[in-house]
């Protein structure tokens, strides 16, 4: 079975930033700003108005209808899940000499 993520707790962090808090226990802070593009977001450009979200069963949501789906918001908040399928880089040890690592 697929993980599924979803919302149980936001916090407002300033501008457009909550921190979201996940099913797995994983969390983060996210900015919406990049997201507040259409007519439904449009109104969430106004501060006041983008402080009103809740926790609407699985993720953020606003009174006017407005919501994003708890994928991407899992994703964009860098959770455990979502790193582990990023490449990762490697801390260089030391001066490389033909390919190899020199511990130093």
């Amino acid at each position: 079975m697929t993980f599924l993520p979803s919302v149980v707790r936001a916090d407002y962090r300033g501008g457009f930033r909550i921190h979201l808090t996940f099913n797995d226990l994983s969390e983060g802070t996210v900015d919406f700003r990049y997201w507040l593009e259409g007519p439904v977001f449009e109104a969430l450009k106004d501060p006041k108005c983008f402080r009103e979200f809740f926790v609407d069963g699985w993720t953020v949501a606003w009174p006017n209808g407005a919501d994003i789906a708890p994928e991407t918001l899992y994703a964009a908040a860098g959770s455990p899940r979502t790193r582990a399928k990023r490449p990762l880089r490697t801390a260089d040890k030391g001066p490389r000499t033909n390919g190899q690592t020199i511990d130093s």
